[in-house]
């Protein structure tokens, strides 16, 4: 077999792919180059072979054709790279015709002997051409990602020239005037960025780029209020207090992004993450496994520090005031545990007995497992009671009667209160860091704890304000927007913890790749024309966000269980797998991100994701024929109850709604179905793949060697072929450069 030709990383080592849309777009190209240059290893075809790689030669140049006109589009719009960008287009073009001609059924000449075709191709021009075509199309990619990071940082720039407008103002008519066109550019910023976020490859960049747009989006509202209670109250110390607190907050997040986007290496880029816990139980059961290999080159020494070293940072654990006192001896103990256990490994390490050496190896890894579960359960235990206590709200509601009423010594009262709670909250998010078990997921616990940090005093400055002036409803407006930002980030704490418990238990991870490369005549802000749809305004993604979370947390717990399923391709997985990928994609939505911009898109998404929902349905009763009757009459029921969930949705979303609120109404109708869908997805997931396991075992005692050897037999007779031609027509990866590019235009296009 031929190595792949962009095997040797120096075909354009100058290009980094930092991107899943760019990364996407190559792999299949990658992979179906690969297998045309194999082909030619096999001098002699059948006809219809030589014929699908002449199919495939000749749509590799169309598409590249394609390809090529796009790039240059993108090239007429942004000068700059045009000289870049032409030059690339003209080498992939290039390469395009050479494989075009060295696949051409022209050069192909009948064997005298066997009746055969031989094919006398250049192997070392296709190898060449090749090699052009995936440097000028990576390069072509990489160079249109460039007006991606250009587009973000002249978002910015507009935000922040906006920005400093609005500190500035000084009467209502004109921070009325200014803020209407900080809300439409900070909307533009937030897809951009959104877009971006999800693109990127790089988890920890896409864990700082979340929290700085997260940060972005509960100051826009706060930014509102505290501006306004400060235009009413221009004397009100507190009201001042407050709103600076939100303008230099915004500017952080506003940098924190553009260092992400450009890359710049700043003090924010280069901030070194304290060490958690987590890192160094692995480093120090990496260095413990190392002792069987090197049993007598690797000193002991530097396993027995980072044994000490981990059991001092579990002070901040066993020093805090909150930690119990039984789970304080808990910890303790295992400690003392590792501590045995580890001196026990020396010893056996000194007589050099490889028995006694491998059991106290095994001993070791097991104790250091068990202080990880015992922290772990600590952590997310005091989580899991402080979300609890903080569900009630009462300190918040306390705060704002006392405000309201005026009343200054109830409200500093509660003020301590709060202060407290925020403290322990803060140290939560300490001990979660500890134990998150993941790069991306430690950003997480960081940005909480800054934003419980940061919002607890913004909360108190205004009810400070409010108790000031207890007749002013702006002043009520901004406590509210406030304390709801408090309420939001217990949200997001409690989905965090359920990440992290994903985590500890071994699930992990959304698999959704998405794409943000910029199309011709599509640019946001070279092109901006207004939107045909609508877009939900803030009080309105308030109003549905809890439903979004729903969306959220269940399309979660569907890709859970798919992911326990033995046979990933299995038709009920994949299709549930698109569900809830789709329901993702509306849960975003909910919150202003992700592809899904207008009520249109949400409609649209929602007609693919019933069509979906009954190809399952089918899917199902399929399976269910396998199932005696009992077991069958379950399924069938549930499989009804989906099928006519999946068509009210299909007739909801496309049901005509006239005027803003029966457009909102009609959102609020879709993402309630498919919240049901998913739900009735998720009760009967289990169920099946229980079944299925079942069904597999009796029928792999029962089957014969004869029908496995007919299976082999009929694949291979097809091999060839499907290697250029899959049922799905997607030779070459030349479909995958088409429908890149057509998604790229998907929305606008509708």
């Amino acid at each position: 077999m031929a190595s792949p030709p962009c095997g040797n990383s120096n075909f354009d080592s100058g290009l980094e792919i930092k991107t899943r849309s760019v990364e996407q777009t190559l792999i299949p190209l990658v992979t179906q180059i690969t297998t045309l240059i194999n082909h030619k290893d096999k001098p002699k075809k059948s006809e219809r072979t030589l014929a699908a790689i002449h199919r495939v030669g000749q749509a590799v140049n169309v598409a590249v054709g394609r390809f090529v006109a796009v790039g240059e589009a993108i090239a007429a719009e942004n000068q700059e790279l045009k000289d870049e960008m032409g030059q690339a287009c003209f080498e992939a073009r290039r390469a395009g015709d050479a494989i075009a001609q060295l696949t051409d059924v022209g050069a192909a000449l009948p064997s005298q002997q066997d009746g055969g075709v031989t094919v006398f191709s250049d192997r070392t021009g296709m190898v060449k051409a090749a090699r052009l075509l995936l440097s000028s199309v990576t390069k072509v990619l990489v160079l249109a990602d460039r007006i991606v990071i250009k587009q973000i940082v002249t978002s910015r720039n507009k935000v922040l020239v906006t920005l400093d407008h609005l500190e500035r103002v000084s009467t209502f008519q004109e921070f009325v005037q200014i803020f209407s066109q900080f809300g439409n550019e900070m909307v533009e910023f937030a897809h951009l960025t959104g877009d971006r976020q999800n693109d990127l490859k790089d988890e920890k960049k896409k864990a700082r780029m979340a929290a700085a747009r997260a940060v972005l989006e509960k100051c826009t509202m706060m930014l509102l209020t505290a501006s306004k209670t400060c235009l009413r109250h221009p004397d009100c110390e507190s009201a001042r207090i407050n709103k600076d607190a939100v303008f230099h907050r915004m500017r952080c997040a506003l940098e924190q992004v553009i260092e992400i986007v450009t890359e710049s290496r700043s003090c924010g880029e280069n901030k070194i993450l304290p060490a958690s816990i987590y890192d160094g139980i692995k480093d120090f059961k990496s260095g413990v496994e190392c002792l069987r290999e090197n049993l007598y080159a690797l000193p002991l020494q530097s396993v027995s520090g980072q044994m000490e070293a981990l059991v001092e940072r579990t002070e901040d654990f066993t020093d805090s005031p909150y930690t119990s006192h039984e789970q304080r001896q808990a910890i303790l103990g295992v400690c003392q545990l590792v501590r045995q256990d580890t001196e026990q490994l020396a010893h056996a390490w000194v007589e050099a007995a490889t028995e006694q050496v491998e059991v106290a190896i095994l001993k070791t890894c097991q104790s250091i497992s068990e202080l990880r579960r015992e922290l772990h359960k600590v952590a997310v235990g005091r989580a899991s009671d402080l979300l609890k206590v903080h569900g009630e709200q009462l300190p918040l509601r306390a705060l704002k009667a006392a405000g309201a009423e005026g009343n200054l010594e109830a409200v500093a009262e509660f003020s301590r209160t709060l202060t407290e709670q925020k403290e322990q909250l803060v140290e939560t998010c300490r001990l979660l860091y500890h134990v998150s078990g993941s790069e991306p997921l430690e950003i997480t616990c960081i940005h909480a704890e800054e934003t419980f940090h940061v919002i607890g005093p913004q909360i108190i400055s205004a009810v400070q304000t409010l108790a000031l002036h207890p007749s002013s409803k702006i002043a009520k407006e901004n406590l509210e927007v406030f304390c709801e930002a408090w309420e939001s980030q217990l949200c997001d704490m409690a989905l965090l913890l359920r990440e992290i418990n994903d985590v500890f238990e071994g699930r992990r991870g959304d698999k959704r790749p998405y794409l943000s490369l910029p199309r011709p005549g599509k640019h946001p802000l070279t092109n901006m024309k207004p939107a045909k749809a609508v877009k939900l305004d803030a009080e309105e993604q308030t109003s549905i966000a809890k439903l979004g979370l729903e969306l959220r947390l269940l399309s979660s717990d569907v890709d859970t269980e798919v992911e326990k399923w033995e046979e990933q391709e299995h038709d009920v997985v994949r299709q549930s797998q698109s569900l809830a990928s789709m329901a993702y994609n509306m849960h975003l939505f909910t919150r202003g991100e992700g592809l899904l911009k207008t009520t249109l898109d949400l409609f649209h998404q929602a007609e693919v994701l019933s069509e979906e929902g009954l190809q399952l349905c089918s899917s199902l009763r399929t399976f269910s024929t396998q199932l005696v009757d009992e077991e069958k009459s379950s399924v069938v029921t549930e499989i009804e109850k989906l099928a006519v969930l999946c068509q009210q949705l299909q007739t909801g979303a496309k049901t005509l709604a006239q005027g803003k609120t029966a457009t909102f109404q009609k959102v609020d109708l879709c993402i309630q179905t498919t919240r049901n869908i998913l739900t009735v997805v998720l009760s009967l997931l289990p169920f099946c793949n229980k079944l299925n396991r079942q069904y597999k075992s009796e029928r792999s005692s029962l089957g014969s060697p004869q029908d496995w050897k007919e299976k082999q037999e009929a694949s291979a007779a097809n091999r060839e072929e499907g290697a250029l031609n899959s049922k799905n027509g997607n030779g070459f990866g030349v479909r995958s450069l088409e429908q890149h590019m057509a998604g790229l235009n998907l929305l606008e296009s509708k």
